[in-house]
């Protein structure tokens, strides 16, 4: 099953986004030790290279369904700033988020057209003088990606689908986000004292959930994929 994750910042100081970069990493790990096939689909940067103000993946759940339970909710990052020395805080929060598959629509390939044009550059004669590069439009939206890989029209079709879907995907997944933003920054204040889990230091070493936490862990958690 395709489970579709949000990992953010709500906006929050660059701290937050070094968590979410840690956390993408820490997700993709727990991945790869289950056999759980994953792809990241949207990583929004922040102004500090490699911090993240957001990042969205799906994940194939089906050789461990409950891979993601033990991520959504609140996380918590307790370390001095690494880019602020003499910041008091020391308590950071991000929010990890399971999107319902209802929200995310499949892609109508009726909706899509498809342009052919010459592609430039080096490929011998044929790249030239033959129009198989493929520029393929999502109408509704606008969205349009552009393929010219292969000096075949019909591959480099197949490959501007497959592409399209990628793109549509992180495309709803962008809108949920900025539609959703306001109730997941409102939801992180909420739980900021029930963290699902706490990091330390700058290395990001895990810390034990609190025990306030395990004791009401399945009750908060349906109530939170209820509100997202």
């Amino acid at each position: 099953m395709k489970k579709f994750i949000q990992i953010s910042s709500g906006r929050g100081p660059e701290e937050c986004c070094f968590a979410v970069a840690q956390v993408l990493k820490k997700i993709i790990k727990d991945c790869k030790l289950n056999n759980c096939y994953h792809e990241v689909i949207t990583r929004e940067p922040s102004d500090i290279n490699g911090n993240l103000h957001s990042a969205s993946l799906w994940i194939d759940t089906k050789n461990k369904n409950d891979i993601i339970d033990d991520w959504v909710g609140t996380i918590q990052w307790v370390s001095q700033s690494p880019f602020r020395i003499h910041h008091k805080r020391k308590n950071w929060f991000i929010g990890v988020f399971e999107i319902s598959n209802a929200k995310i629509k499949t892609l109508d390939f009726k909706d899509v057209i498809y342009e052919s044009f010459r592609s430039g550059g080096p490929g011998g004669q044929n790249v030239n003088k033959v129009s198989s590069a493929v520029r393929a439009i999502h109408k509704p939206s606008g969205l349009s990606v552009k393929v010219m890989d292969t000096r075949s029209q019909l591959q480099n079709k197949k490959l501007a689908q497959a592409r399209m879907v990628q793109l549509w995907n992180a495309y709803q997944l962008e809108q949920i986000r900025h539609s959703n933003e306001n109730q997941w920054n409102n939801h992180l204040n909420l739980e900021r004292g029930n963290p699902v889990k706490k990091f330390k230091a700058k290395d990001f070493k895990l810390k034990s959930a609190p025990k306030k936490y395990k004791n009401q862990r399945s009750k908060e958690k349906q109530n939170w994929k209820r509100e997202v």
